[in-house]
């Protein structure tokens, strides 16, 4: 993540905007199942991020379930989300960067690596094969049940 940068002067605006980025992380981290615990949240920046929420596990891991990485990307599209609830679709910031390639990686993970696609099955494609063998329709079936993801996160905020 990097050190905290303290000397980056950031507008009231921009912590604003970051609060409520991490804010989205840490609440939805703290309401999905089997997510692990929120550790600590801040607006200082680090590297090159704003601001960061840090989630530690309770003990060692050795593995993970689905259930638990369904509940990491419900987390990682959380602070996009809270920009869209917060200021409108129109004005969403370039902040979830990071956390869409880092979603994005584990819901390839998921389908190519660890068998955890119904349609697909428990079929491991590996890192060389997985893109090539599963071509553009993957990455468009990708987008499209991201896009479902986010409607369906946005509409259980909602009520």
């Amino acid at each position: 993540m990097g050190p905290e940068r303290r000397t980056m002067i950031m507008t009231e605006k921009q912590k604003e905007s970051t609060a409520y980025h991490e804010a989205g992380h840490a609440i939805v981290g703290y309401l999905v199942p089997e997510h692990d615990p929120v550790h600590k949240v801040t607006i200082i920046p680090r590297g090159r991020a704003l601001g960061v929420t840090f989630f530690l596990p309770e003990g060692d891991q050795v593995s993970i379930s689905q259930k638990q990485l369904e509940s990491k990307l419900s987390t990682l599209y959380a602070g996009r989300l809270a920009e869209d609830l917060i200021y409108g679709e129109e004005n969403i910031s370039t902040g979830a960067s990071n956390d869409i390639k880092v979603a994005t990686n584990i819901a390839r993970n998921m389908v190519t690596q660890w068998g955890f696609s119904e349609k697909l099955g428990p079929i491991l494609y590996s890192e060389d094969e997985g893109e090539v063998f599963l071509g553009r329709s993957m990455a468009k079936r990708n987008i499209c049940l991201m896009k479902q993801l986010m409607l369906s996160m946005k509409k259980s905020v909602q009520s």
